[in-house]
């Protein structure tokens, strides 16, 4: 006779077939997303057009910017989600994390230097940095084991609709105050306030049952992380490596010939095939295995580069932006499920947070060399490292040898 299977880390039971409804927190957690995003991509759509035509900053610059802003995010993930596994609560740094990037969206219309703009980048990437592994653990939480890959893609998914919503809206708001960027960047203050009030009212987190007697990144706790796990860690840093900042996709919208005004098309299209994906993708995750996605993932990654080196009309480059968010669709909500899926409940902050270390470490990287390679030979070499990065992790996941795990998984979803 055969047991149900369970998850420690759940207190749902796992039964094959079940229909279960995502609970209402995690949606909640996706309209925070949705409205952060809407505020953030808002800015982010017009800032690095800000920082070239406006405050004169150079490509190399903008790829330190970036890449520094990624990685403060990164290595503050790691202390946050160890402090969410120590206390067992996930929700108050959720909060602190959204309150901070929400005070740091007015300080971009104020800018008047570069410096400014890399203090409140530089801000604003701590609160994402704060929020983002008590958050991301407290979606498996919430969630029901058996729908995980489910709800991780529903939440990116709603995510990604804040990150085309954004750009739409500064493109209205770019055509309603003639092209003026000041007045368009104070219209994502309203958004950011909004989503810290609703994790705030709709969000109820369940303290877990596991104590919480000593900090958990010991070199003995450390030793409960599987070695699947670290292997999840670094794949993330190599599918990171094989991408950059959505900065350089905007950069060469505008260097193929994009008007200003219609900039932030660019963040629109990447992220409506983005936000299309994400829960599609999720949910086959659940029932087919990581693998396939995966690959497919990294494939769609290299023709999006290839096409980017090869753009010469803001059509083909608007192109390569859906390829993109293609890829990012297929891929993020994916590498999320793999760290819970192979992690301790009570570890699962600090591994969240290691894991988007590495991740942000690998962005830094990526993101300043794409600057270099910009300066020193063009865009099209920028876009054609990456597609070598995504074709040798490509490569990768077709040599790695299949463990007994990797196989039960497929025979279980097929």
């Amino acid at each position: 006779m055969k047991t149900q299977p369970t998850d420690s880390s759940s207190s749902f039971p796992v039964t094959p077939g079940a229909k279960r409804k995502l609970p209402a927190g995690i949606w909640a957690l996706g309209f925070v997303s949705l409205l952060m995003d809407a505020s953030s991509e808002l800015v982010h759509s017009l800032l690095p057009v800000f920082m070239v035509t406006v405050l004169g900053a150079s490509m190399t610059t903008i790829g330190l910017i970036e890449g520094v802003a990624e990685a403060t995010a990164a290595i503050t993930k790691i202390f946050s989600g160890v402090i969410s596994d120590y206390f067992g609560r996930r929700k108050l740094l959720a909060v602190l994390g959204y309150g901070l990037a929400a005070l740091t969206k007015p300080v971009f219309p104020l800018a008047t230097t570069i410096g400014w703009v890399f203090a409140a980048r530089f801000v604003d990437r701590i609160g994402k940095g704060i929020r983002g592994a008590p958050r991301d653990a407290l979606v498996a939480d919430i969630a029901p084991v058996e729908l995980r890959g489910a709800a991780y893609g529903l939440r990116q998914s709603l995510d990604s609709v804040g990150a085309f919503v954004g750009p739409l809206l500064a493109l209205g708001l770019m055509a309603w105050f003639a092209n003026n960027i000041h007045a368009v960047l104070w219209a994502a203050v309203i958004p950011a306030f909004l989503a810290v009030a609703l994790l705030v009212l709709g969000v109820s987190e369940h303290r877990h049952a596991e104590g919480h007697v000593r900090m958990p990144v010991t070199l003995s706790e450390l030793k409960k992380l599987s070695l699947r796990y670290w292997l999840v860690v670094l794949l993330g840093a190599v599918f990171t490596l094989a991408r950059f900042s959505e900065a350089f996709l905007i950069l060469r919208a505008q260097d193929v010939g994009l008007a200003l005004g219609y900039i932030p098309m660019v963040l629109i299209v990447m992220n409506i095939f983005y936000a299309a994906t994400a829960y599609p993708a999720g949910v086959a995750t659940d029932r087919i295995g990581h693998r396939t996605t995966l690959v497919w993932g990294l494939g769609i990654l290299v023709l999006a580069d290839i096409i980017l080196a090869m753009a010469t009309s803001p059509l083909t480059a608007l192109t390569g932006a859906a390829l993109w968010g293609l890829h990012m669709g297929f891929t993020q909500g994916l590498l999320s499920k793999l760290v819970a899926d192979n992690v301790p409940a009570a570890l699962r902050g600090s591994a969240f947070g290691i894991f988007n270390l590495v991740s942000g470490g690998a962005l830094l990287l990526a993101s300043v060399i794409a600057g270099v390679l910009w300066s020193a030979y063009g865009a099209s070499a920028t876009f054609l490292a990456g597609a070598v990065f995504a074709a040798l992790s490509m490569v990768g996941l077709f040599i790695w040898r299949r463990n007994p795990q990797d196989a039960q998984e497929e025979r279980s979803n097929s």
